[in-house]
């Protein structure tokens, strides 16, 4: 008996083993669906050992009677949080069941921003889907600074929002009259302020663009219009510069320096000589997928447009992207600077060397 006590100890184990890498999971996969192919066999252990303790928390509704209402999730909201609120709205029965699951089906990452229909009739199941990218109301869209408004629409097939680039473009383009600085403006472009924006999928073209449009004039203080007055600009002229200095410039404590150099060029009927500008100017570069090339040729600094600042004195005609608050700062407060010079260090930083003479600015060349 003796001998046969530590094999079936060992087979005990054995059994107990297989049940826990095998069996756990299959189950918890049979009832949850499949776990999320980024855990671990250890998390995908203990997530399904989880599911099927809880149970009924997530499978059984709260309260079958429920009517749907309202439920909202801010923007960078932590999934504890979100089922914490869940639960505190009686949506939910448990909290912590509920981040399991979403933990265990790779839900926790693809959480929506925004209202959110739901109801107690629902499982927490059925809550922690709805409450993914294709079910939410709204959408969370993101315009990056110095994105031009293409760029913007480029991004719209994978927005949720229910217009095509076209249209947006189509909105972007006509003209408006309801703000002073875009008076006569043949587009909305430099105006599209960068954010985060929580939108209803159903929202139209032209109401996109507004809401746009208003974001940047909330963000236009008596502050910055003075500052731009006291640079001999209108707010016009401010963004179109704001939109040169935000292409330029890779590290935003550098936007006052070069925004200084700009503004001393202009001063003294320099052009600009802005790469950013042909490259606005030449428009998508279909050997490299992008909208702004680089590098550029010599014959690219040839090329005529209005936009070209290597051939025209003086700003471009329109903004050439969307500039952030930093850049808008820069133009209205610049650095005091001697410098007429600029170019990019040799060293792949990001930052630049000044110069206040072009002998300056030429031993400042990489070698």
């Amino acid at each position: 008996m003796r001998k046969i006590l530590p094999i079936l100890l060992i087979l005990f184990f054995l059994v107990c083993l297989f049940l826990t890498l095998f069996a756990t999971p299959s189950e918890a996969a049979r009832i949850y669906g499949p776990p999320a192919s980024w855990l671990t066999l250890s998390q995908r252990v203990q997530y399904s050992a989880r599911l099927l303790w809880y149970d009924g928390l997530l499978t059984r509704p709260l309260n079958s009677e429920a009517s749907e209402r309202n439920f909202k999730i801010e923007s960078g909201q932590s999934v504890n949080s979100i089922a914490v609120s869940l639960q505190d709205a009686a949506l939910i029965r448990d909290a912590e069941s509920f981040r399991a699951y979403l933990i265990y089906a790779g839900l926790d990452t693809s959480i929506q921003a925004g209202e959110h229909k739901l109801s107690a009739a629902m499982s927490a199941i059925d809550i922690a889907r709805k409450i993914q990218n294709a079910n939410s109301a709204e959408t969370t869209f993101v315009i990056l600074a110095g994105w031009r408004m293409e760029e913007i629409a480029a991004s719209l097939p994978t927005s949720g929002l229910a217009i095509t680039p076209d249209e947006f473009l189509a909105a972007a383009r006509t003209r408006r009259d309801d703000y002073d600085f875009l008076a006569g403006a043949d587009s909305a472009e430099g105006f599209l302020f960068p954010d985060s924006y929580i939108l209803s999928r159903t929202t139209s073209a032209g109401k996109i663009v507004e809401e746009f449009v208003r974001n940047f004039a909330l963000h236009l203080s008596l502050d910055l219009v003075g500052g731009f007055r006291t640079q001999g600009l209108t707010v016009y002229q401010a963004v179109t510069l704001a939109s040169i200095v935000e292409r330029e410039a890779v590290k935003d404590e550098e936007k006052p320096l070069i925004a200084s150099v700009y503004l001393n060029r202009l001063n003294a009927g320099m052009k600009l000589d802005a790469d950013p500008t042909i490259q606005y100017a030449l428009g998508f570069d279909f050997a490299n997928g992008t909208w702004w090339k680089n590098p550029l040729s010599w014959n690219d600094l040839q090329f005529d447009s209005p936009f070209n600042t290597y051939i025209y004195t003086g700003l471009p005609p329109a903004p050439i992207a969307n500039p952030d608050l930093d850049s808008l700062q820069a133009v209205a407060f610049p650095a005091e600077t001697p410098y007429y010079f600029f170019r990019a260090k040799c060293d792949g930083s990001g930052f630049h060397f000044f110069a206040e003479t072009f002998e300056e600015h030429m031993a400042n060349g990489c070698e």
